[in-house]
């Protein structure tokens, strides 16, 4: 490492982008304890339940649209700190609604800041990462989401456990599930205050020719050498091309089709979702409930699963710069086929009780559990931090915003599809149906990782192809 690089002021900012991650991870994941003061307090049948709780995954795909779009134009910086004010705003909204469409338009609005704070912040991490360490910087911002959904789990476990249930009033006259909601701000609020302390991205400096502001953010990063040789570099990859990026870039003038590179950010994105992880993440609880635990127990499962969650990342982050990006893909994809096939097999023998809840005996609930947290391992050392890794460093310069924004909208309008199906299939072809559904997608992205993702390891941003 040279001396003149700022490692720790890389971290610093790094890590300040990260929050994005954080809030993203709690705004997701607070939703899993409040599913049924949703159903009481709105008085919603399951299809309506299903959209309440896939609402926010709307504004998600707007937001990661609008995002690259917005960070090409105003900046990586510019756009978080708007996705800031909307997780404050959000957070507020959603607690102290009063009605199913009230409740909606906030999550929408929460799903704007976490659609944008989804693409953008991995995208401004890889932007100011030295590339030998840049997968395990970009990877923070995974365990950033899933220590926000741990926050998440964790918050509403204490505050149904001191409230007595999610349903009952706690302080000043609310329910225990709107607070769920509002602890949300506080993070949000130092995330806002925080980003006002780092800078700009160098590299959406130099697409806006601010090559003076540019020079002086990569000398801070990099020193003064570096950080010249740095500003040539990029000069050189958008020589080619003069033009401020925009959408229509990514289309092959050539040939006149969509660059192929942007069906692979798609796929990868697309996958991530068709593997099922956000059902155990946002129905979680009513899960673990219809197959026989109790309230408390659901949520404390919970919270094991995300522990073991940051423990996975952490595996991620000391192998993505040594062993690479698609070796971590293809071994996630069939360790999620094999553990959700397990789930499968489990679930299938649930039996019915007395008052129609599912059942398992006590040894498939065991299995079912183990398998369940093991196919949280696979998903979060592989498809959970490296999808993100890759979708923030795999598009040239030029096209890295519009690449974001395409991506990011098929990654969430999958995740809008698979939790908004998921109460109907489970009331359709069961909890071992879905499981099903869930492990041939695994296994189908294992191929497709062998055959059309291409390795990122140690290569700078200017020497991405499109």
């Amino acid at each position: 490492m040279e001396k003149s690089e700022n490692f720790l002021f890389i971290l610093i900012i790094s890590c300040v982008a990260a929050i994005g991650g954080f809030l993203f991870g709690f705004d997701s994941g607070v939703i899993n304890g409040t599913v049924d003061g949703l159903k009481l307090a709105f008085n919603s049948d399951s299809v309506g339940t299903g959209f309440n709780v896939a609402s926010m995954l709307l504004g998600c795909a707007a937001g990661a649209a609008a995002a690259g779009r917005m960070a090409d134009v105003y900046g990586r910086r510019a756009t978080l700190l708007v996705s800031a004010v909307l997780f404050i705003v959000s957070a507020w909204g959603s607690g102290i609604a009063t009605s199913s469409l009230e409740f909606i338009i906030y999550r929408v609005l929460g799903g704007l800041a976490v659609g944008a704070a989804s693409v953008i912040s991995p995208a401004y991490i890889s932007e100011v990462a030295p590339a030998r360490y840049r997968g395990r910087l970009a990877t923070i911002q995974q365990v950033a989401i899933i220590s926000g959904l741990t926050a998440a789990f964790l918050s509403n476990y204490l505050i149904a456990a001191l409230s007595g249930s999610s349903l009952k009033v706690w302080w000043f006259g609310y329910e225990a599930w709107r607070w769920m909601f509002w602890m949300e701000m506080l993070p949000a609020a130092i995330f806002l205050f925080a980003l006002l302390l780092i800078p700009e991205s160098p590299r959406f400096l130099m697409a806006q020719q601010l090559k003076a502001r540019a020079l002086k953010v990569l000398t801070r990063l990099y020193g003064s050498t570096e950080g010249a040789l740095k500003v040539a570099e990029i000069e050189a990859s958008l020589a080619a091309d003069h033009h401020k990026p925009r959408l229509s870039d990514l289309i092959d003038k050539s040939t006149g089709k969509i660059r192929p590179l942007l069906w692979v950010g798609v796929g990868l994105a697309t996958f991530q979702q068709l593997v099922g992880i956000n059902v155990v993440f946002y129905y979680g609880a009513v899960l673990w409930q219809s197959v026989g635990f109790s309230e408390n127990d659901s949520l404390l499962i919970n919270v094991l699963s995300g522990s073991l969650s940051i423990a996975a990342c952490i595996i991620a982050i000391v192998l993505v710069d040594k062993i690479g990006r698609k070796p971590l893909l293809w071994i996630g994809s069939a360790g999620m086929a094999i553990t959700l096939g397990i789930c499968a097999v489990a679930f299938s023998t649930a039996s019915l009780d007395a008052e129609g809840n599912l059942f398992l005996s006590d040894a498939m609930g065991t299995t079912a559990l183990i398998s369940a947290n093991i196919y949280v391992i696979f998903f979060n050392f592989s498809w959970g931090p490296i999808m993100w890794v890759m979708l923030g460093e795999m598009f040239p310069n030029q096209i890295r915003g519009s690449g974001l924004a395409v991506s990011g909208f098929a990654q969430w309008m999958a995740n809008f599809g698979i939790t908004m199906t998921f109460p109907i299939m489970l009331t359709s072809i069961g909890l071992a149906g879905a499981y099903g559904f869930y492990a041939v997608c695994a296994l189908i992205s294992v191929f497709f990782v062998l055959k059309y993702v291409h390795e990122t390891k140690g290569m700078e941003l200017e020497d991405m192809k499109g």
